[in-house]
């Protein structure tokens, strides 16, 4: 009898495929990145901070994020490359080990009229076909409950042309949603004709009264006193039903003005294409205020502003249409959805509750399916987009956020760290830029960039633990711990903004007194109705100066200089020296370089490959043509004074030859916000959204108004720029103003004369004061959710 020995087996030798765990990053120089090398865990939390301008977004959306993106759209055919948004490859040398990415940011969603919550998700998509087979009665298919397509019907003759030609006749019947009244936009706007024209003057007199319609412009004015359909001397008032009809409404119709041809049109299709079609927040100040004027929005009478036609208003499932389904709060749409018990659409169903209570479980139950995606916030739009990866069961996926606590109450972070834990240990790799300390503390990696902004960052000053971190004397690990203190006295109000039976939203008839001449906190948690009452309570006129979260728009053209109207005294300063037109000190102008076009670069687009930029060989990507470089302010010629930054600029135009007041007083705005690190000529769309919201408070500072409302001035910006904001908004109350904020910084509330929580919850569970008066008494009375996390942070 034998006997079999068995030794154990060598332990095998690692598989190849498990040395992939990394991302590794060497010599990346995007945007202002100095060659930076780092190796970043794979299936692992890992957080980038840094204060604002450091090169975080740099690093993660537009070296990583962004080439795993141009590779995965390289994949595609070119002719569907030809379709998608071309993407040049970062400045980086090597890039390896990376998956596919994810990208949730926080740009703002679309504010197109016929966009919403539903549209913008799935949600609306399984909505419509729900009542397209439940609804009775049945109007017809899943388009028919659909507010942005229109009922079509034709008839006609078509040719087939196939084998011998063959004419018949044909109808055709599509069955839309859309409220023909509104178009599917919910409201209607109404033109004030006193504000286009003083009708007891003729067109000849100059009766427009509209920004730029001057009286010897050929392509507006002229066209309308010449066209022959009116009489130019003729006071408007006295116009005969038909003059009066083709002035006003008359469709587009070739006319000839001094033998050129052009197209005459009634004014209110004029005034609608030319100012109601473009982007409001976009117009020059003047332009915006003359529109808001002219123009007022009404509920839509035929729909009760729900976008819907009759049809599809009038379909039920027991006694709710789409129209009350849309309207309700998502997390009572979930219950009902629940309630529901229909085996012909039991999938539909599933996958109809699952979405809602992604919705929920993500803090946004408070919502309804008909809210405009334009009027949510950043944070919001963030979360919208994130519900379509709740459910996912893609895993090795690479996740990136941008800031994902913005706007979100202490309360909230907590259920957002649960998510982003979630998703990692679901195997994927979770990349987070972020400011937040009780975000920052859940990472296993941390990547701190620095140590300064804009020139004076775009290096790695730390990677290792939150431990590490703490321990290491970086601008964050020094700062990583701070708490604010409460204020041992608190100044008192000169005065109150009395609001009564605020009920715009969710709010319930509140009454409440704003104190003036203090720094007064308005919170409560996401949804609870602060934007609601302070917004629409006290809105921006004369003597308000309100800064909301609205994105800034600009071109590669656009800069701090050309946004803040710094570039023009500093124009006018340079021809004035040198005894030229200021004209010729615009890139954008006569001054620019006629090769490049003042752009700087050559830009060469190659069709579905990534376009090719090279820098003007002419100007040397300065944009100035170099006769104009000859001219110059203190020493320096106009590109170099836009190479500056804001903090030797300051000092430049400060004193000495190259004194200019006005710029000065632009500077110092910028210099107050914490932006002394920009470049004067850097463009817009490089600068990320903490300095573009600094950037706006900067140009807003200028208003001469006694109320500042600022909407969370903190967003974006690093623990140790906090202070510098609070220094900032006591300096405005100290001269004499009234500074409003709807914040959730707990510093910030520390730092206030005054809070007013609202809440207790979000939607319909919130909408009332729960909290007036000191933060003291706030961490004292502990009755608020506010107050509870506020004590715990001042450690009370």
């Amino acid at each position: 009898m034998s006997t079999t020995r068995r030794t154990a087996a060598p332990s095998p030798a690692p598989h190849v495929a498990d040395s992939h765990d990394l991302i590794r990053v060497h010599g990346a120089r995007e945007n202002n990145l100095k060659d930076v090398s780092i190796e970043i865990p794979k299936r692992r939390l890992t957080v980038f901070t840094g204060v604002s301008g450091s090169g975080k977004s740099s690093l993660v959306f537009d070296t990583i994020a962004a080439e795993s993106q141009r590779l995965i759209n390289e994949t595609y055919s070119a002719f569907v490359q030809g379709f998608m948004p071309t993407l040049a490859r970062p400045e980086v040398d090597v890039l390896d080990g990376l998956t596919t990415a994810i990208i949730v940011d926080q740009q703002r969603m679309g504010a197109d009229p016929r966009s919403t919550v539903g549209t913008a998700t799935d949600a609306n998509a399984m909505l419509r076909i729900l009542f397209s087979r439940l609804g009775d009665p049945h109007i017809g298919p899943p388009s028919a409950y659909a507010f942005n397509v229109p009922s079509v019907r034709a008839s006609g003759a078509i040719t087939v042309e196939r084998g011998a030609k063959k004419t018949v006749k044909a109808t055709f019947n599509r069955t839309g949603g859309m409220c023909p009244r509104c178009e599917g936009r919910g409201s209607v706007s109404d033109i004030d004709l006193t504000q286009l024209y003083d009708d007891s003057k003729s067109l000849s007199q100059g009766a427009f009264t509209i920004p730029g319609w001057k009286s010897d412009s050929f392509w507006t004015v002229r066209v309308y006193a010449e066209s022959g359909f009116v009489d130019p001397d003729k006071p408007i008032r006295k116009y005969t039903k038909k003059e009066m009809q083709d002035f006003l409404y008359r469709e587009a119709t070739k006319v000839k003005v001094d033998g050129v041809n052009l197209t005459y049109e009634g004014l209110i299709p004029k005034i609608q294409k030319s100012f109601l079609s473009k982007d409001k927040e976009a117009m020059q100040p003047h332009i915006r205020a003359f529109v808001e004027r002219a123009v007022t929005f009404t509920t839509c009478p035929e729909c009760e502003g729900t976008r819907l036609s009759e049809g599809a208003r009038s379909s039920r499932i027991g006694k709710v249409s789409i129209a009350d389904a849309c309207a309700m709060e998502i997390r009572d749409l979930a219950e009902w959805v629940r309630a529901l018990d229909e085996p012909s659409v039991a999938p539909l169903l599933k996958a109809l509750g699952e979405t809602l209570d992604s919705f929920v479980e993500i803090g946004l139950g408070y919502l309804s399916l008909d809210r405009p995606s334009g009027t949510l916030s950043g944070g919001e739009a963030q979360r919208v987009k994130m519900i379509r990866h709740l459910g996912s069961s893609l895993t090795d996926t690479t996740y990136v956020f941008d800031e994902p606590t913005i706007g979100l109450h202490p309360h909230d972070i907590q259920r957002m760290n649960d998510l982003l834990l979630r998703l990692r240990d679901k195997g994927n790799t979770v990349l987070v830029v972020e400011h937040k300390p009780e975000t920052i503390a859940i990472a296993d990696h941390v990547v701190d960039l620095g140590p300064g902004a804009g020139t004076g960052g775009g290096r790695v000053c730390f990677e290792g633990t939150v431990d590490g971190l703490r321990k290491a004397g970086t601008v964050t690990g020094r700062h990583f711990d701070d708490r604010a203190r409460l204020k041992e006295s608190v100044r008192e109000p000169k005065g109150a903004l009395e609001i009564r039976g605020a009920a715009t939203h969710n709010l319930r008839d509140v009454d409440v007194d704003v104190p003036l001449g203090v720094l007064c906190v308005v919170t409560g948690v996401a949804g609870s109705g602060k934007s609601s009452l302070v917004h629409g309570s006290v809105p921006a006129g004369e003597n308000v100066v309100s800064v909301d979260q609205s994105a800034i728009r600009g071109s590669r053209r656009s800069n701090p200089a050309t946004y803040t109207g710094l570039l023009d005294p500093i124009r006018k300063a340079f021809a004035t020296a040198n005894g030229v037109k200021p004209a010729l000190f615009s890139a954008n102008s006569e001054g620019a370089c006629p090769t490049c076009n003042g752009a700087g670069v050559i830009f060469t687009d190659l069709g579905m490959m990534a376009g090719v930029s090279a820098t003007c060989e002419d100007c040397e990507g300065k944009r100035f043509q170099a006769s104009v470089l000859e001219y110059r302010l203190g020493g320096r010629d106009i590109s170099e004074v836009l190479t500056m930054s804001v903090t030797e600029a300051e000092a430049f135009f400060g004193e000495g030859e190259a004194r200019t007041p006005a710029a000065h007083r632009v500077l110092g705005r910028l210099a107050d916000v914490g932006l002394g690190y920009l470049s004067l000529g850097q463009p817009l769309t490089t600068l990320s959204g903490g300095e573009r919201q600094r950037l706006k408070l900067a140009t807003h500072m200028a208003e001469k108004g006694g109320v500042y409302v600022l909407d969370e001035p903190t967003a974006g910006l690093h623990l140790a720029d906090v202070e510098q904001l609070l220094g900032l908004l006591d300096r405005l109350v100290d001269s004499g103003k009234s500074v409003i904020v709807v914040e959730h910084h707990q510093a910030v509330m520390a730092h206030a004369d005054w809070i007013i929580d609202l809440g207790p919850g979000a939607g319909h569970d919130g909408g009332r004061i729960v909290f007036e008066g000191t933060p003291a008494d706030l961490v004292a009375d502990r009755s608020t959710l506010t107050g509870e996390h506020l004590a715990r942070y001042v450690g009370a």
